[in-house]
C-alpha cells in the first residue's frame, strides 16, 4: 500500500502529493494529530485508489484531494478505479482490513506540477456552472442516510440542506406488535431564500455530500462544546410587563401633549 498526502501550494497548480513512508501499516499513519489532512492510498493488490479525508479536512482540501485521484489514475493507466474510504463505516471488515495493510513501495509516483495541464486564462464570457435543477429529493434522502455519521460524541447534526429546503433530523417511534422501533428522520423546515445565511449563528462544520455527480445535500454539524453567541437585538422590544399591568390612562395622555413653544 502507497500513502500520499495532500499538500497546498501558493500558485498554479495550488497543490501537489508527497508520499509518506513512515510507519508500519495505514493506520499508524492516521492518527488524531494529523486530522486535518487529505490523503490518497494507492492499494496495488485490489487496483484500488482510495481518497481518505481526516474529520477536521477543510472543505478545499477535500476537492484537492479529489482532483488528485483522478490525475493518480491517469498515471496508472485507467487500470485502477477510485473509491471513498470515508463512505465505510470504522468498524467495517473492510476499513480495518485497509487499515492494517503495510506500507510499501510502488508504481505510483508523488504528483508535481509537470503532471497537471498548462493554467487556462480564466474566460469571463464562460457559461457558470449550476446546481442541478431537478434533484430527487426522496432519492437524495436515501443517499444521504447511507453516508456514516461522524463522531457522536464530538458532533451534533443541526441542519441537512437539501435541494433548495432546510431540514431538521426528528426520532419517531414506530410501534410494532413485539417491539417499538426508532426511526430518524429529516423534517422539512422549509424552503431557502435568496441570499439566506446563518450570520452570527454557530460556528457550523458542513459536509457536502456528493453521490452519482450530482451534490446530493450538504449537512450541518456543530460541536456539542461550542456555544451559540449571545445576539444584541437592534429593534424596539415591547416587554410583557409593558402591556399585561394595569396603566395610567392620564400618563398615556399627556404622552401625546405636544409641549408649548418658547
Amino acid at each position: 500500500m502507497q500513502i500520499f498526502e495532500v499538500v497546498e501550494l501558493e500558485e498554479y497548480p495550488y497543490f501537489k502529493t508527497v508520499e509518506i513512508t513512515e510507519g508500519a501499516t495505514v493506520k499508524n499513519v492516521f492518527t488524531e494529530d494529523h486530522d486535518q489532512i487529505a490523503y490518497l492510498l494507492v492499494d496495488h493488490d485490489s487496483k484500488r485508489i482510495w481518497t481518505y479525508y481526516g474529520p477536521k479536512c477543510p472543505f478545499k482540501m477535500q476537492i484537492f484531494g479529489g482532483i488528485s485521484a483522478g490525475l493518480m489514475r491517469i498515471q496508472l493507466r485507467l487500470f485502477y478505479r477510485i473509491f471513498f474510504l470515508n463512505e465505510l463505516p470504522k468498524d467495517a471488515d473492510l476499513f480495518q482490513e485497509i487499515m492494517e495493510k503495510p506500507l510499501g513501495g510502488g508504481r505510483a509516483r508523488a504528483l508535481e506540477k509537470e503532471n497537471f495541464p498548462e493554467q487556462v486564462k480564466d474566460d469571463p464570457e464562460a457559461a457558470v456552472p449550476s446546481v442541478h435543477e431537478f434533484l430527487n429529493i426522496n432519492r437524495a434522502i436515501e443517499l444521504i442516510k447511507e453516508i456514516p455519521l461522524p463522531p457522536q460524541e464530538e458532533f451534533l447534526k443541526k441542519f441537512i440542506l437539501i435541494g433548495g429546503n432546510i431540514y431538521r433530523e426528528e426520532e419517531k417511534t414506530e410501534a410494532f406488535v413485539q417491539e417499538d422501533k426508532t426511526e430518524i428522520k429529516p423534517i422539512k423546515m422549509g424552503r431557502l431564500n435568496n441570499g439566506f445565511t446563518f450570520f452570527k449563528d454557530y460556528n457550523y462544520s458542513t459536509r457536502l455530500i456528493v453521490k452519482e455527480k450530482k451534490v446530493q445535500g450538504i449537512e450541518l454539524y456543530t460541536r456539542k462544546e461550542d456555544k451559540l453567541p449571545t445576539l444584541e437585538l437592534n429593534i424596539p422590544i415591547i416587554y410583557e410587563e409593558k402591556f399585561s399591568n394595569l396603566g395610567n390612562m392620564e400618563d398615556l395622555l399627556n404622552a401625546f401633549q405636544i409641549p408649548d413653544e418658547k
